[in-house]
């Protein structure tokens, strides 16, 4: 419209009012739209960063169980931090408490492979003579074809292996009768000593042997059969069975005792591991427990006991009598156990199982994982040079260097605010919610600043578990847990367990001393039963002195 064209009347100014505010209403309504849309972008923009966040963490778990999966296939590897790793992080605060660490953990050099070297051949083993000779015609002098003279014998010796031999004891039962006639006759006859399963075929050192087969070589029953068909005795492995079956029955009183001395220690050391258990009910297999408790250095026995469940009430039974330190992992049916005993039990927590957290979260969050991991391999140093002190000397020891290793690592631990549900987040989680009962080592020399006793002490039960892979009552459990125990406290110990199981099982039907037969008591009467094998094992296990 022009200038001059501008409408004059009423009417015509009103009718382009209003046009000109539908026109504004039109705007002012696509602005609102736009700015509906705008917010709901943003709204999808925010729920698909949040989205993306949470693929991720999945994604980093599910990648994270990948890569476990695959160590576990691969066989079980030290965990080792690399220095260097540690180092990219944080440089001033880790000056401070690992200023030696990367030393320690340096690739370690390759070390020169030892030579097998001779070893001495042990002198109560039977020698046999094979004499070498030559033939009359060498025996001719070179030079002047006379005769020559045997000066002297070059003698090397080799060991030589005989299968185990087996043997069948006839008793002979004197039976005694008058020459002279009476009216009643009546016969005398000798008494046959008690045997430890009454009418049974085997004799003491067989029930070793199938014991020590079982439960300390780990073999299922028809390995046991085919030893036994090398020396041509056909010997199924029900009747096995049935003779372990006895000889648990037999070995009650002994177990009992050895658990009861055990529950007598400052220091009781405690773990599980699960089995399958044949329910005849649901006509399959349902996850029942073994329990190992390792008593302390004036206690030497390690026991085990049978549950058909995890719940509580087992160890709470188990430990019923018992008053100390408990060192176990964080397994909430403790908890209880803790609380009702009015104190006096008294929760040890472990650090191993502290470290596998920052282990798993290295790779997801490597400055704060490295930093934990760091302080606690300081701690195991500190460990490692204590282990030979005393009690006193080696709490000494770790007052002045590990506590304030572990205040540092509160102080620390108090400024972090991961990520929720993250492996670091885990991690931080179980050492805070477990930091009264991990840093309980520091108050008595005599505790461990880990649970790996235990968890050494249930790794033959896996192995055993592979090979005869089930257990086939809740009594048959209990039998096991009774052979285990005794074998478990041989190794422990240093007992040899043939040797040991085979007396047993003859002095217990004779009614002997039951404390006379605890391993560590008949050793000290049968010295040259050491099981000189576990002493070798364990100083070599010393020499690593890692994690």
């Amino acid at each position: 419209m022009k200038p001059d064209d501008s409408p004059t009347d009423i009417e015509s100014l009103r009718k382009l009012l209003v046009e000109a505010q539908d026109r504004a209403e039109s705007a002012l309504h696509a602005r609102r739209i736009a700015l509906e849309e705008k917010e709901l972008a943003e709204q999808r923009a925010a729920e698909l960063s949040t989205t993306i966040a949470s693929q991720r963490q999945q994604l980093d778990k599910q990648e994270q169980t990948i890569k476990e999966l695959l160590a576990s296939l691969r066989g079980k590897r030290r965990e080792r931090v690399d220095p260097n790793q540690l180092l990219m992080f944080d440089l001033g605060e880790l000056e401070a408490v690992i200023e030696e660490a990367a030393e320690e953990e340096l690739p370690a050099r390759r070390k020169r492979r030892r030579g097998h070297g001779r070893r001495l051949i042990p002198d109560h083993l039977p020698e046999v003579e094979v004499v070498h000779e030559l033939p009359e015609s060498q025996r001719l002098c070179p030079h002047d074809g006379q005769p020559m003279q045997m000066i002297r014998y070059e003698i090397s010796k080799q060991l030589e292996y005989e299968p185990s031999k087996m043997k069948v004891i006839v008793h002979k039962r004197a039976v005694y009768g008058c020459s002279t006639k009476h009216d009643e006759a009546k016969l005398l006859t000798a008494p046959k000593p008690p045997q430890p399963i009454e009418k049974g075929l085997a004799g003491p050192g067989l029930l070793a042997a199938v014991t020590v087969g079982k439960f300390g070589d780990h073999l299922p029953g028809y390995r046991l059969e085919d030893i036994f068909s090398r020396h041509r005795v056909p010997i199924r492995r029900s009747t096995i069975f049935d003779w372990l079956a006895g000889a648990a029955d037999l070995a009650e009183l002994l177990v009992n005792r050895m658990a009861e001395r055990m529950r007598a220690s400052k220091v009781v050391h405690t773990d599980d591991t699960q089995v399958k258990l044949i329910d005849y009910a649901i006509r399959g297999t349902r996850t029942a427990r073994f329990w190992a408790y390792v008593g302390d250095r004036d206690h030497p026995y390690t026991v085990y006991d049978f549950t058909e469940t995890r719940e509580r009430a087992g160890p709470q039974r188990f430990l019923k009598s018992f008053r100390g330190y408990l060192q176990a992992d964080a397994y909430g049916g403790y908890d209880g156990i803790y609380l009702e005993s009015g104190g006096d039990i008294i929760e040890v927590a472990c650090w191993t199982h502290c470290r596998r957290y920052w282990w798993k979260a290295r790779e997801q969050d490597p400055p704060r994982a490295h930093y934990a991991l760091a302080v606690i391999n300081k701690l195991y140093e500190v460990e490692r040079e204590a282990k030979s002190l005393d009690t006193a000397a080696r709490q000494q020891l770790r007052a002045e260097r590990s506590a304030p290793l572990v205040e540092r690592l509160e102080e620390w631990l108090r400024s972090q605010d991961p990520l929720p549900k993250s492996l670091i987040a885990k991690a931080v989680t179980y050492t805070t919610n477990q930091w009264r009962a991990l840093t309980r080592f520091l108050e008595d020399g005599d505790l461990s600043i880990d649970n790996n006793l235990s968890e050494r002490t249930v790794k033959p039960v896996a192995i055993g578990r592979k090979n005869w892979l089930f257990v086939g009552s809740a009594k048959a459990g209990q039998r096991a847990a009774r052979l285990m125990s005794l074998v478990a406290s041989c190794k422990a110990n240093r007992v040899e367990p043939w040797a040991y199981l085979r007396d047993v099982f003859t002095q217990l039907p004779l009614g002997a001393d039951i404390d006379s037969l605890l391993p560590d008591r008949w050793l000290a009467a049968h010295p040259e039963h050491r099981w000189v094998i576990a002493d070798q094992r364990e100083q070599e296990r010393q020499a690593k002195g890692n994690l």
